[in-house]
């Protein structure tokens, strides 16, 4: 076994790896760009060094870099974790080159599979299905189009290269087929430097199943069984699952054979996972999946199969990877209760999922009921550079039932404060009635998005304790300190103060009176709420509403108050009553950038007419696409970027002419 290793990677997947190879007793070096000098992983290993400035052309893809670091820190070997380098045949070939070991398959192997167009011929080849479509080197559009017009509508352009649902467009109607396929190629080169795509046919109700394989070079290999994966949105994974809903003994034997030829087709060494597709129009039949794609690494989603299994993949991976036989036979491998992991990112899903930024001012995940894979900590930042992951919650239960009831549990539990997430989203997701009963395809949230980002109304309790919050009368009523009596004290009257809250767009001005110790009238909407406080302290606030009693966690995080209450979490901002800001400004005259990026494109001019909804300008952000359009009808007065200017959250991208009184 090695006795030191480099992991060329960061964040969770980093502090994963470390994880095992400290239990193994293997030192960790970690490597790290300027924005991660103080990050989680860089604490966590026996040793760190620096890579180069945030961006990851500067830093985690510096391939003589990393080699030069190994040789000075005398790291034996190399783990890629997932994303940046992990995928690269030439990375594997420099490592060789030096005398350092890669943990993972061999260059040959990677690259038979890092073309989908190529790794599907090699896959029929080796006997196994793929779907329907053109894999050729023809790039052009007209002849593209035509083979989209032969496959037939709707139709998926793909990638060539890389994976994570960039570079992927679904195409309903032959009108609209160029631009997405500009779009793609765009994505394409962008994130893989390869605007190459091929074209699939869609599958109207498709699931998302993969098979986790594992090889080593004694030429043995086998499965670790199934992952569904079929909860996406953009075709980026949702919520995973171990075993799939529904699979079929003889579907699910005849899956995992297909993934063992797959890997013993191209000698694979490692950590593999062979993607397919199935069409569940008629349920689950081992008649009718198709491979998609092979990625050459170890998954994101790999907790669950752990979970099933009882395994750990990551010392799986440094046993191959040393010369070892795989640890255990097919035979010796079983299934044991179900498991799920949510990725919990930094997003807002009533703004398209759009990524988000911020300081991670309060943070409390929930060890307590599940395993939780994570790369930050309170007080962390989520910048723009990289993959706005903030953890991976993982459970396991005995049954389906009893996992999803815990996962629920799990992200009720989970406080952020600092950056929007799609903690209430995920939660959603396990409340939905299909999922919940396993009736889960890859079109579930697209059909269902309005009904799970809906946001209901914000309890009054929750507006109460916020506007407490914002006045300082959050005090423990069962406080020593004298002074703590005299809150809201007045020698002839009930005390009157007013908070003034900005909350879901809208300026709230809530009255509190104090009616004695720890004891309030607030009034909202034209009722008045009476509101005793039983315990305040450790972030807990438990409360007594007319004999209801009831609780809360709260987090004050400068002028921003967030409150956890009944799964949710609502975000409250302390009003500047003096700036003067005129809340409407920029609600239909402004376009402003709604996280930080590069402008990609720019169809927008001064003086030209433009209609609401109108596409004006892509926006790229983590090498994802985002398309900006008009605020409503009129004509832009100014244009204030240009393309491929690099853009900060808020910026003011263009203005349109102010309507005048009769321009209806």
């Amino acid at each position: 076994m090695f006795k030191k290793i480099l992991i060329a990677n960061r964040g969770e997947i980093a502090c994963r790896v470390i994880e095992t190879a400290r239990r193994l007793g293997i030192r960790t070096v970690a490597v790290y760009s300027d924005a991660d000098a103080n990050s989680k992983h860089v604490a966590l290993a026996d040793e760190a060094w620096r890579l180069g400035p945030a961006p990851v052309a500067e830093s985690y893809l510096k391939v003589e870099r990393i080699i030069e670091i190994c040789r000075l820190s005398k790291a034996e070997a190399v783990h890629p974790g997932y994303g940046f380098l992990s995928e690269n045949p030439g990375f594997v070939d420099a490592l060789t080159a030096a005398g350092i070991t890669f943990i993972g398959p061999s260059a040959d192997a990677i690259r038979a599979m890092g073309l989908k167009d190529a790794a599907k011929a090699l896959m029929q080849k080796a006997g196994v299905p793929v779907v329907p479509g053109y894999h050729g080197d023809n790039q052009d559009p007209a002849f593209l189009k035509a083979r989209a017009d032969e496959i037939g509508y709707p139709v998926l352009i793909k990638a060539r290269a890389g994976g994570g649902g960039k570079g992927m467009r679904r195409v309903d109607d032959p009108i609209d087929f160029l631009a997405a396929l500009e779009g793609a190629q765009r994505e394409g080169q962008a994130s893989f430097g390869d605007p190459c795509v091929l074209i699939e046919k869609y599958l109207t109700k498709p699931r998302h199943i993969e098979i986790q394989v594992f090889g080593d070079n004694h030429g043995n290999a086998v499965h670790l069984f199934e992952r569904d994966c079929s909860l996406q949105r953009r075709h980026q994974k949702v919520i995973e699952e171990a075993p799939a809903p529904g699979m079929p003994e003889a579907m699910r034997a005849a899956m995992g054979a297909a993934a063992v030829r797959a890997a013993k087709a191209i000698n694979y060494s490692g950590a593999g996972t062979i993607e397919f597709i199935a069409d569940v129009s008629d349920g689950l039949s081992e008649d009718r999946f198709y491979f998609m794609e092979m990625n050459t690494r170890l998954q994101v989603e790999h907790p669950v199969t752990e979970a099933i299994t009882g395994q750990d993949l990551v010392e799986w991976q440094l046993k191959v990877a040393s010369g070892e036989k795989l640890p255990l036979t097919q035979d010796q491998l079983s299934i044991n209760g179900w498991a799920f992991e949510a990725r919990l990112y930094a997003e807002d899903a009533a703004k398209g999922f759009l990524p988000a930024t911020g300081t991670l001012d309060h943070l409390r995940l929930p060890a307590h009921i599940a395993r939780v894979d994570s790369g930050v900590r309170q007080g962390d930042t989520i910048t723009p550079y990289y993959d706005p992951m903030i953890a991976k919650i993982i459970v396991h239960g005995p049954d389906r039932k009893t996992a999803l009831a815990r996962l629920l549990a799990a992200l009720e539990a989970t406080e952020v404060a600092g950056s929007v997430t799609n903690a209430t989203f995920l939660a959603a997701l396990c409340r939905h009635e299909g999922f919940a009963a396993g009736d889960v395809d890859t079109g579930l949230i697209g059909r269902d998005q309005d009904a799970l980002i809906a946001q209901g109304e914000t309890p009054p309790t929750v507006m109460a304790l916020a506007a407490l919050a914002s006045l300082g009368l959050l005090r423990p009523a069962e406080g020593t300190d004298p002074w703590d009596r005299l809150i809201g004290w007045r020698g002839w009257s009930a005390s009157r103060q007013f908070a003034v809250l900005d909350h879901k767009g809208a300026r709230h001005e809530i009255e509190a009176r104090s009616l004695g110790r720890s004891r309030f009238a607030v009034h909202l909407a034209g009722e008045v709420l009476e509101i005793e406080l039983t315990h305040v302290g450790d972030g807990e606030i438990r409360f007594d509403t007319g004999g209801h009693r009831d609780k809360a966690r709260l987090a004050e995080t400068g002028q921003g108050i967030s409150v956890f209450y009944a799964g949710e979490a609502f975000e409250f901002v302390r009003a500047d009553v003096l700036s003067g800001d005129d809340e409407g400004d920029a609600a239909g005259d402004k376009l402003v950038a709604p996280m930080p990026g590069l402008v990609k494109v720019l169809t927008a001019q001064k003086g030209m007419a433009v209609t609401r909804g109108q596409p004006l300008v892509i926006l790229e952000a983590m090498k994802m696409e985002h398309t900006l359009t008009a605020p409503r009808d009129g004509v832009i007065a100014d244009v204030f970027v240009a393309a491929g200017e690099q853009v900060t959250d808020g910026t003011l991208l263009l203005a349109l002419a102010e309507e005048t009184a009769d321009a209806a």
